[in-house]
């Protein structure tokens, strides 16, 4: 295998556009959030083709199979086909909603202000996923 065929993993993770730096990326390797079938890693671990990569972003656990080696920042579009998402469906749906609920803001009327504290706690209260949940018990039913 050539030295061609390989490059630093925090490189290659932010040459593929997972994260938005370098930075981030060693960062991310160094805490143990990035892990190349099941092992965790030192940012100069060099990569090669058809690893598996197990990525912990945000809370979420990603999961990419490295189909293609490159050393330079490319466009999403160029990107794209150096690796395959093999994130579960599960993971990738509470990635949307989280994505959407943070994009989204409050709809105030116009002229009453800033939320009070008690109104902040309200709210919260009802952006929260348990606040609708109940506990029910079988015999209840």
């Amino acid at each position: 295998m050539e030295a061609e065929d390989k490059v630093r993993i925090d490189k290659w993770l932010w040459a593929v556009r997972i994260f938005k730096s370098r930075t981030l990326s060693n960062n991310a390797v160094k805490s143990g959030k990035v892990k190349v079938g099941e092992k965790s890693v030192k940012p100069s671990f060099m990569l090669t083709v058809d690893q598996k990569l197990y990525v912990r972003k945000n809370g979420f656990d990603l999961t990419f199979l490295v189909k293609d080696i490159i050393k330079k920042r490319v466009s999403a579009t160029l990107a794209a086909p150096c690796y395959e998402d093999l994130t579960p469906d599960s993971e990738k749906n509470k990635y949307k909603d989280w994505y959407i609920g943070k994009a989204s803001a409050e709809m105030r009327g116009k002229g009453e202000g800033r939320p009070t504290k008690r109104e902040r706690r309200e709210i919260d209260d009802y952006k929260d996923e348990n606040y609708f949940e109940f506990d029910f018990d079988e015999d209840e039913l």
